[in-house]
C-alpha cells in the first residue's frame, strides 16, 4: 500500500509539472506584430532623411523591434503599384510595437515623416510562431 501511495503521488507531481510547464511555454508562444510603413511620395526628402538619421537604429532595437523589410525599389507583381518606400518592422508582441510606436524617439520621427511625406502606418498580427 505505501508502494502505491508513492507511485500515485510521484504520477501527480509529475502531471501538475507538466501542466504548469505547458501552460508557461503556450504562454510564450504568440503572435509576432508587424509595424508597416508605406511612402507614397517624398514631400522633403532631404527633412526625412535628417529626421531618420538622428533617429538611427537604437530607438528600434532598444524597443525589441527588429527591420525586417527597408525598400526603395518594391517591384510591382500585379495590381497596382506599390509604394515608392516600403518599411517593415518585426515585434514579438503587440503590446512591444505599441510601446516603440508610444516612445518618444518615435513620436518625433512620425511626426516629421507624416510632415514630409504622403504615407501610412499600420500595425498586423503575424502567423504565430
Amino acid at each position: 500500500m505505501k508502494y502505491g501511495k508513492k507511485v500515485m503521488l510521484v504520477c501527480t507531481a509529475g502531471a501538475l509539472l507538466g501542466i504548469f510547464a505547458f501552460a508557461n511555454v503556450k504562454a510564450q508562444i504568440g503572435s509576432p506584430s508587424y509595424v508597416v510603413i508605406e511612402i507614397d511620395e517624398m514631400l522633403d526628402a532631404d527633412a526625412f532623411a535628417k529626421a531618420v538619421s538622428a533617429a538611427g537604429p537604437d530607438a528600434t532595437l532598444y524597443s525589441g523591434g527588429r527591420l525586417i523589410i527597408r525598400s526603395a525599389k518594391p517591384i510591382t507583381l500585379d495590381g497596382a503599384a506599390p509604394p515608392s518606400r516600403l518599411v517593415v518592422v518585426a515585434f514579438d508582441t503587440e503590446e512591444k510595437a505599441k510601446a516603440w510606436r508610444n516612445s518618444a524617439a518615435i513620436k518625433e520621427l512620425n511626426a516629421v515623416r507624416l510632415k514630409t511625406t504622403k504615407s501610412r502606418s499600420f500595425l498586423v498580427d503575424g502567423v504565430p510562431n
